[in-house]
């Protein structure tokens, strides 16, 4: 019987095998996200789905997938999957007391959920945040929003212009007056 592999390779195969079962994790890993990517753009234009959502779901099917990735590896190397989950649901543990210790945080991530599905403003929009009344308050360009702050782009005659980080949680305890849209649009 011939052999395939060349006398030097043999003591190797085991370690060649190993490398490209690695280099097939990551090919098929990017091929999948490349995938999800597509499915997730077409699926945000179909439907008209906010860009804030679309960003989201790709960011989050990413994770997912190099996740696996990574757990799929991991166990090509010979780490224990008991050894994984504990490591996983040891970290998930500390997480939740810490994120319980940060009520300020956790309220601004929740106002970021609410935001993006509720959408009393969008992206680019122009808007101010009332003190209360017709007291004026915070105004500027909606530039960003992120899971703790909307970043607005102030734009006024007598200064240069500056950006307000407002925290999210603040646009559920004030008055918000929005500019730019038509009133049907939302």
């Amino acid at each position: 019987m011939t052999q395939i592999l060349p006398e030097w390779a043999l003591p190797w195969l085991a370690t060649i095998t190993l490398g490209l079962q690695i280099i097939l994790i990551f090919v098929g890993a990017g091929a999948l996200r490349m995938l999800v990517k597509r499915l997730i753009r077409r699926i945000g234009e179909r439907y008209s789905l906010p860009a804030e959502m679309v960003i989201g779901a790709r960011r989050g099917s990413t994770f997912l997938i190099y996740s696996g990735a990574l757990l799929l590896i991991l166990d090509r190397l010979g780490v224990s999957a008991t050894v994984l989950w504990t490591a996983l649901t040891g970290f998930a543990a500390v997480a939740a007391v810490a994120f319980f210790a940060a009520w300020s945080v956790l309220s601004n991530i929740f106002c970021t959920l609410l935001i993006l599905t509720v959408r009393p403003f969008r992206l680019f929009d122009e808007i101010e945040l009332l003190e209360n009344g017709e007291k004026p308050g915070l105004k500027g360009r909606v530039i960003d929003i992120n899971l703790i702050y909307t970043t607005l782009q102030e734009t006024s005659a007598e200064q240069a212009e500056t950006v307000l980080r407002v925290p999210n949680s603040l646009f559920f305890q004030r008055t918000i007056r929005c500019w730019g849209r038509e009133s049907g649009s939302r």
